[in-house]
């Protein structure tokens, strides 16, 4: 079942993610839009990594997070790769 929130662009969709939050229309989470903007990644160079996003959607994400930081952080945590499967030569760089 689709469920709509407070934002424009944000749905959950029990099918998809197991109703993590996302970008309508699409299987890209908020959390991957906040990644990689806490990576220092402005909105528009996200629009531009990921073109099937609209720079409108990218903001809303962003807005959502902002709403619902602690929701988002704790999908972000949860689907960290833990350290000891990470191979120790990617960790150095």
């Amino acid at each position: 079942m689709i469920q709509s929130t407070e934002h424009h662009y944000i749905v959950k969709d029990d099918e998809i993610l197991s109703g993590e939050p996302i970008i309508k229309n699409s299987r890209t989470p908020v959390r991957a839009i906040v990644e990689t903007w806490r990576m220092g990644v402005s909105p528009e160079e996200i629009h531009r990594g990921m073109p099937h996003l609209t720079l409108a959607q990218v903001f809303d994400a962003l807005s959502y997070y902002s709403d619902h930081q602690s929701e988002i952080n704790a999908y972000i945590e949860r689907n960290q790769i833990p350290d000891k499967l990470l191979d120790p030569m990617t960790t150095n760089l």
